[in-house]
């Protein structure tokens, strides 16, 4: 797997409005690129802006492989959830991360393994496999129950978001390594919110 070369990185740039919406149903975010296209796979995290929100493992989840890709390419999950990684190919993988939030390889096997691998830590996990250097993905694995991921409309909805203050960030693969995403503060309220954001980089860069 090649690592993405660095670029500089600007502020995001947000506008809000309330959606007609009268119940509380949760923040939709539309997210875009440089070239104002949509952005899927990018992560929409909402973190309240004042203390640390009681976070639960999820269930476990799934990233295959197939066709010698991962599938999905970009999961969100919270601290502790376990991920399976089962290979539908007819050829063995090897994968593994390198990055700090958590460091595993699975060595060559098919099939899937008999035990998950348990993400206890934040921040972004680069997945990739040491036999083919093209499979690549990402595991951003957060800190608060408030998240989602975009479609291929760069779209991503987050339902079931208690009112009050949150600093909302957005993260994107094509992101420099290692870099924050930057928060901006959004008030929820009783009506659905409609946010957009436009990203500093090109969806397409990975």
């Amino acid at each position: 797997m090649t690592a993405s070369p660095l670029r500089p990185l600007a502020a995001l740039c947000f506008s809000a409005g309330l959606a007609a919406s009268a119940t509380a149903a949760g923040v939709k975010v539309s997210v875009t690129d440089a070239a104002g296209k949509p952005a899927p796979d990018a992560v929409v995290l909402l973190e309240p802006a004042a203390g640390k929100p009681a976070v639960r493992p999820m269930e476990p989840v799934d990233v295959s492989q197939a066709k010698r890709t991962f599938n999905p390419r970009v999961s969100v999950i919270t601290v502790g959830t376990p991920v399976n990684f089962p290979n539908f190919d007819t050829v063995r993988h090897h994968v593994y991360s390198f990055s700090p939030a958590k460091v595993f390889e699975l060595k060559l096997y098919s099939g899937v393994p008999g035990k998950p691998i348990v993400f206890d830590k934040p921040g972004v996990v680069i997945l990739g496999c040491n036999i083919h250097d093209t499979m690549a993905a990402w595991i951003l694995v957060a800190e608060t129950p408030w998240h989602g991921l975009a479609g291929a409309d760069g779209v991503a909805t987050v339902a079931g978001v208690p009112a009050g203050s949150y600093r909302l960030r957005v993260w994107h693969p094509a992101m420099p390594v290692n870099t924050e995403a930057p928060a901006v503060n959004v008030q929820v309220g009783a009506a659905d919110l409609a946010l957009s954001s436009r990203l500093t980089v090109n969806a397409s860069s990975p």
